[in-house]
């Protein structure tokens, strides 16, 4: 399938068949408004298996307490966070304690998708 992009006001959504890659805006604070606007947006497209991929290129936050709502997303299947920074990682370990899901962290994007796309698989 080929890609779909989304703009919202705080990040860009790139939908691919069996994942969805979000780039986050320059510090924005996701919390729990921004995570439901995500979620609508992701479930109007989403009525199989998928994983989010969060592209962490921008700095933002996270507040750790829209992970409970996110595992409960019915098609998602996993989490990535991708980033180069060290700050951007240990911050995504963290939050990794907050999801139910699988959640890995990875440094190279190619690296994430590889894994979405296994992850369908057994899915």
């Amino acid at each position: 399938m080929h890609e779909t992009v989304v703009k919202l006001k705080f990040c860009t959504l790139s939908f691919y068949d069996k994942y969805v890659i979000a780039q986050i805006n320059e510090g924005v604070h996701l919390d729990h408004q921004h995570n439901e606007a995500l979620i609508e947006v992701i479930e109007d497209y989403y009525n199989k298996p998928f994983v989010y991929i969060t592209h962490r290129v921008n700095s933002y936050s996270v507040d750790p307490n829209v992970y409970p709502r996110a595992t409960r997303v019915k098609y998602l299947k996993g989490f990535a966070v991708v980033s180069d920074k060290y700050q951007a990682k240990i911050n995504a370990q963290i939050e990794q304690m907050f999801f139910g899901k699988p959640f890995e962290i990875f440094t190279e994007l190619d690296d994430a998708i590889k894994w979405a796309k296994d992850l369908i698989k057994k899915s």
